[in-house]
């Protein structure tokens, strides 16, 4: 049976164009089946536009699920959440909640996702909150996976000590690492550095199910020296927010310097393979979008700006996400955690 998955087609920047057009590219390379939600009218239109007006004729496993609503990326989430209950992401979430999908994908207003994630999905019963979690590049090749990179701007030790046991499974299970280490984000690598949060959770991740390898720094991020690195939302935000942003200078000011620089033939080619190398390796769309940890279901959630490569990649993730059985895994391990602790 093909993996399906619900795609919220009304949630980018430039929906339901992108959407789209990563369902079509899933379909053909992926072996997934895809529901694209939203309205169905500018779906089909945008199908045809791309060429392909009837996906069963070329053998695609796309089909349209059609939602009346939109929510936008200036709604009031909560309102908006209770009252549009035709929306592309509330249809979405229901056909997971039914079992006509596996997992949902969206690209829209992140607040509402998360929203309608723990309304229609709810969270596993060992879990307070659940965290995304992001993928940040690494100097080895190897991604960090930094969570929470803002669902929950204020936390308790004890949500951080369940965001580092879903952090591990996640990178044991879908980024293959055997045993992650697992650091604690802190102004400084010595125990006694940090506030009071960092310092009541590094008392309960010393004695949790992981790898805890202790206190890291911001710079520790892009060192593949730490596999699963965990924080408060706020923090992790303005990590994520800061990141894409140094990348999005760094890369501008090595294109500009390539323009500058005088190079002969092979220089220029080398030059410009290297460049091409450096932009694939801090792309985030080779991730996809960000896992919402801990949820009952799978969610992947993506960047409003995402393009048509980061909405595959997003499928691809939440079709290892399914076949891994990861939320089960988290399910589990939490819930030996919770009774190994109270011993």
């Amino acid at each position: 049976m093909l993996t399906t998955i619900a795609v919220d087609a009304m949630g980018g920047d430039n929906a339901p164009a992108i959407e789209v057009e990563g369902a079509i590219q899933a379909a053909r390379e992926l072996r997934a089946r895809i529901l694209l939600v939203g309205q169905e009218e500018r779906i089909r239109a945008e199908l045809e536009r791309q060429g392909v007006p009837n996906p069963r004729k070329q053998r695609l496993h796309i089909e349209i699920v059609n939602a009346t609503e939109v929510i936008t990326m200036h709604d009031p989430v909560a309102q908006s959440v209770r009252r549009k209950r035709d929306s592309s992401i509330r249809v979405a979430a229901r056909l997971v909640r039914e079992g006509k999908a596996h997992g949902l994908v969206s690209a829209g207003n992140t607040g509402a996702v998360m929203a309608t994630a723990k309304l229609v999905l709810g969270t596993l019963p060992s879990v307070d909150r659940p965290a995304l979690a992001g993928i940040f590049p690494t100097l080895t090749g190897n991604g960090t996976v930094l969570l929470d990179v803002g669902a929950n701007a204020e936390c308790k030790a004890e949500h951080l000590e369940q965001f580092a046991i879903m952090g591990s499974i996640y990178s044991r299970s879908i980024l293959g690492v055997r045993a992650p280490r697992v650091g604690l984000m802190s102004i400084g690598e010595e125990d006694i550095k940090g506030n009071e949060l960092t310092k009541e959770s590094q008392n309960l991740l010393k004695d949790a199910p992981i790898n805890f390898i202790g206190n890291v720094e911001g710079r520790d991020i892009f060192t593949g020296d730490v596999d699963v690195i965990v924080c408060d939302g706020f923090t992790g935000n303005v990590i994520l927010k800061t990141s894409e942003g140094l990348v999005e200078a760094i890369m501008g000011l090595l294109k500009t310097e390539l323009g500058q620089t005088v190079l002969t033939q092979t220089g220029a080619i080398l030059s410009r393979q290297a460049f091409r190398s450096v932009k694939k390796r801090l792309d985030y769309s080779e991730f996809g979008g960000a896992p919402l940890l801990g949820c009952k279901q799978i969610v992947l959630i993506c960047h409003g700006s995402s393009t048509t490569k980061a909405i595959r990649n997003a499928i691809r993730i939440a079709k290892e996400f399914y076949k891994a059985n990861l939320s089960e895994r988290i399910e589990s391990e939490l819930s030996e955690a919770v009774l190994t602790s109270g011993e």
